[in-house]
């Protein structure tokens, strides 16, 4: 009775699961699949209208991308991009997150929907804004500056800040997201545990150093993540707002694929590309949950 009743509960949570999984088989794993295909061919705008064409040339793509200059820049700025602004990301959430859910604080959901609102806010318009703040003769970053003494700054014409310039904006349009997790990360932490340290004697640093951090443990893993995996596949910023920066100052590992695939049409190179940064990014996902374990 008890078997039937579990294959009965099984049958019906197949179906329920079955619309999910056929929409992760057809958008997610064929087209991994189809890439890892195409990283082995010579794939090209020849080969789109005729499939005969292309030819299968093994590794060669991914040797190609070994002596690519181009490339290796491009991978460059895309870890400069992940090691400065996923930690910055992460840190600006947090302080959003503990100012928002304090006590003394009013307005709650205002401030809520306001930071949240960069994050739903459409890259073109955003990119306007920063465009004009950014202007190296009338923004008003450089007119701030200006009041301190520092000389005007060309933040998307200059190679060594195009693409701290790129970090800033990535930051400010994405850190509400993270900060609405880290809001219910820190409502989860038991109040208790701050009145029994306060009654102890305990200051307010002492208060977040062991028992905020340690209580935002899985939430810290789930950010990381989610937002080292986002900033690898960062393209939309680089490509709206410089098209790949002076000398590719700004050029991504996904803005090098998507040149090489659509404005080349070298499908197999950008297969190939899109594979090693799925790799990169597993390696990295990996590292952040190994990291994660040992420290709890």
């Amino acid at each position: 009775m008890r078997s039937s009743l579990e294959k009965r509960q099984m049958r019906a949570a197949l179906w329920f699961l079955a619309p999910a999984l056929l929409l992760l088989l057809v958008f997610f794993f064929l087209p991994v699949v189809a890439g890892l295909l195409l990283g082995l061919t010579d794939f090209d705008i020849y080969a789109i209208g005729s499939p005969g064409n292309a030819r299968f040339v093994g590794l060669e793509n991914y040797a190609r991308l070994l002596t690519n200059d181009v490339f290796w820049r491009s991978l460059g700025n895309t870890l400069f991009f992940v090691a400065l602004g996923g930690p910055l990301s992460v840190a600006v959430s947090l302080g959003a997150a503990m100012l928002v859910d304090a006590k003394l604080t009013r307005l709650r959901p205002l401030f809520r929907t306001i930071y949240f609102a960069p994050v739903v806010t459409t890259l073109v318009s955003v990119a306007i804004i920063w465009r004009y703040l950014y202007h190296p003769r009338y923004g008003l970053l450089n007119h701030v500056l200006g009041l301190v003494g520092v000389g005007p700054i060309d933040w998307l014409g200059d190679p060594h800040w195009a693409m701290p310039a790129i970090v800033l904006l990535a930051v400010w349009k994405n850190f509400g997201y993270n900060m609405l997790i880290f809001v219910a990360g820190l409502q989860a932490v038991p109040a208790e545990l701050y009145e029994a340290a306060a009654i102890d004697g305990a200051g307010g640093w002492q208060r977040f150093r062991h028992i905020t951090l340690p209580g935002l443990a899985p939430t810290f893993l789930f950010v990381g993540v989610t937002t080292m995996i986002g900033y690898f596949q960062v393209f939309a910023e680089p490509y709206v707002m410089t098209q790949g920066g002076p000398l590719g100052s700004t050029r991504s590992v996904v803005l090098f694929m998507y040149e090489e695939g659509f404005r080349w049409w070298r499908i197999g190179t950008a297969s190939a590309t899109a594979v090693v940064l799925l790799l990169i990014t597993l390696a990295g996902a990996l590292l952040q949950f190994r990291l994660q374990k040992e420290r709890t």
